[in-house]
């Protein structure tokens, strides 16, 4: 049997809090035998959501944390004050090796301080960089960064590239991964300054499968399996996925309505359609870990439901037991000693 995973989960951030938190770590405890939770947050809350559900009282424990860092709080501030919240106290537990993973749909900003704070990089990476898996038409690929280093160097870009191809490999299972850099051509001499400077660098890193630079139309239909980018470019493109995707959803589902004859149909086509849709959840994959840290960090939608969560906590356990941190300290490691 594998070893148990370890997963502290931010009770109390998020939109649903804490009603999604812990019907998601209750679903986890019954899907996944290898998994503990810790329900970290306002103890006597969380206990009266745990009382509506019936689990394994051993696997799923409360850590109480008085305070909650709110979205709209300064990151950093939030951070050095709020001690005893409950994204400082499940971070912590990572870091004392309590808890192999925390997980939060709570504030981005105070995730991403605290990871880099608290938890702390592995010894040899830059910058640790958000990556959340985007759905194309080819399944899912992973984009890298969109959210964390929004003044990235070349040298950022490398390591997010060689980060990156390890998770795909090891925990969406694919074989040599393709990785693209994203540019606003196909030719090497396109981009700004940052693209030109990392495209040779990146055709010169043996430890990855570059294939060139991917344009934003390519990528819906899954032209590589890791997208490269600063996060600035980053987080405009996972935006846009998500806003386009909730229109089109909307205009369907408008024009399926909009007579009799179409209502027929929708009848017919929904099954297919509902297929479809699924396809397109990346909320089935779980949320998006904060790569290259000295444990596992993962950011879910502040908008998290019990699924997404539920997901995020089986997510875990995959990293974990797949020993991404090891692999990804290992591949730094040679690229230190190479340069040494």
């Amino acid at each position: 049997m594998s070893e148990i995973t370890k997963v502290a989960l931010d009770a109390m951030g998020g939109d649903n809090a804490p009603a999604a938190a812990v019907k998601g770590a209750v679903d986890a405890v019954l899907k996944e035998p290898g998994v503990h939770v810790f329900l970290v947050g306002q103890e006597e809350k969380i206990h009266t959501e745990l009382e509506k559900y019936n689990y394994d009282k051993e696997r799923i424990e409360i850590v109480n944390a008085t305070e909650v860092i709110e979205m709209a709080e300064p990151p950093v501030m939030a951070i050095r004050r709020k001690k005893d919240s409950s994204i400082v106290i499940g971070m912590k537990l990572v870091k004392e090796g309590k808890a192999d993973a925390f997980v939060s749909a709570g504030s981005t900003g105070a995730v991403l301080v605290g990871g880099q704070v608290i938890v702390g990089r592995i010894k040899g990476v830059d910058r640790a960089p958000l990556a959340p898996l985007i759905p194309t038409a080819k399944g899912f690929s992973l984009l890298i960064d969109c959210g964390a280093n929004v003044d990235a160097r070349p040298a950022h870009l490398v390591q997010f590239a060689k980060m990156g191809s390890i998770y795909m490999k090891n925990i969406m299972g694919v074989e040599n991964p393709k990785v693209g850099i994203v540019n606003i051509g196909a030719e090497e001499e396109k981009g700004n300054a940052l693209v030109k400077e990392t495209f040779p660098l990146l055709k010169e890193t043996k430890e990855i499968n570059f294939v060139g630079s991917v344009e934003a139309r390519d990528i819906p239909y899954g032209a590589v399996d890791v997208m490269v980018c600063e996060a600035f470019a980053g987080n405009i493109i996972l935006k846009m996925f998500e806003g386009t995707g909730n229109v089109l959803i909307s205009k369907i589902k408008e024009g399926l309505m909009s007579s009799l004859r179409s209502k027929i149909g929708a009848v017919l086509i929904k099954p297919a359609l509902k297929n479809v849709v699924k396809s397109f959840d990346a909320s089935e994959y779980g949320g998006a870990p904060l790569l290259g840290l000295n444990g596992l960090v993962v950011k879910t939608h502040g908008s998290s439901k019990s699924k997404e969560i539920c997901n995020t906590i089986l997510q875990c356990v995959n990293f974990h037991n797949q020993r991404i941190n090891e692999k990804i300290r290992e591949c730094i490691q040679a690229e230190s000693d190479s340069v040494e």
